[in-house]
């Protein structure tokens, strides 16, 4: 069985799936899973009846945290070969166009791969939406172009209501916002939530003008679903350009599987 690990800023994330399992999207998963960094003695007992021989981790949270993993998956599997996945130059048919490829995020680079692999023919603009946000662009050749990096939701509520249920009240009220909020509590989900989807709205209008043709928005992460409801009304209601999105699941972990898959 692969095992693969998304170690992020807030959880820990992680997939079994067969060694063998043939690549297919969305990916069938043996098992799937997350911990908080504080639940991290929980990580192994989730999947430790299955039989892990390979490892794949994109760990962004630091050098502290991933001996943590380390110590952890060894003891369960002694022998278990753990590969550490990071950016580099080219992977997998992506061309890493950062000006130092090493310095992207471990999770970016993987979402690209996977984003790619899954909509090979689409100029993309991917948004993972964590602890932070980035929005990065890619060509339907596989070129990375770079992106941004923004608060992700509860950052950016947390900066204006210190010590209140913030993402709660966000998903609260998400279903049926009005940008122009009446109450507080509301105005700062609507702040958040549209500030969110206005720099994805920005990337998608700027690739489109330097490729020429439509652009494909690919929203992915633990706080999508806060922000797909707004989406949807924005896909309704706008008039003047059609966006065109998908939500997809677990992106940094597929992509994983296909940088797996190929060494």
């Amino acid at each position: 069985m692969l095992l693969l690990i998304d170690a992020g800023n807030t959880r820990v994330k992680w997939a079994c799936i067969p060694i063998d399992a043939p690549l297919q999207f969305p990916a069938t998963w043996e098992a799937i899973g997350s911990v908080s960094h504080q639940e991290m003695t929980q990580l192994v007992q989730a999947f430790s009846h299955h039989h892990i021989v390979r490892c794949k981790i994109s760990n962004v949270a630091g050098a502290e945290l991933q001996q943590s993993v380390d110590k952890l998956l060894l003891a369960q599997y002694p022998e278990l070969k753990i590969e550490k996945f990071s950016a580099a130059d080219t992977a997998v048919g992506v061309q890493n166009l950062y000006r130092d490829p090493a310095k992207l995020g471990s999770d970016r680079f993987a979402s690209a791969i996977a984003a790619h692999h899954c909509f090979p023919d689409h100029d993309l603009v991917v948004a993972t939406c964590g602890t932070a946000t980035t929005i990065d662009a890619m060509t339907a050749q596989g070129d990375f172009l770079g992106g941004m990096i923004l608060p992700g939701l509860q950052l950016m509520a947390s900066a204006l209501a210190k010590n209140t249920a913030q993402l709660p009240q966000i998903a609260l009220h998400a279903d049926s916002l009005d940008v122009f909020a009446t109450q507080t509590d509301q105005a700062i989900a609507s702040g958040c939530l549209h500030a969110q989807i206005g720099a994805m709205q920005c990337a998608v209008q700027r690739l489109e003008h330097q490729r020429g043709k439509p652009v494909k928005l690919i929203v992915s992460g633990g706080a999508a679903p806060y922000l797909v409801p707004q989406i949807r009304k924005i896909q309704q209601t706008q008039k003047v350009q059609q966006l065109h999105w998908q939500e997809v699941e677990n992106l940094v972990l597929t992509g994983l599987w296909i940088a797996a898959k190929s060494s």
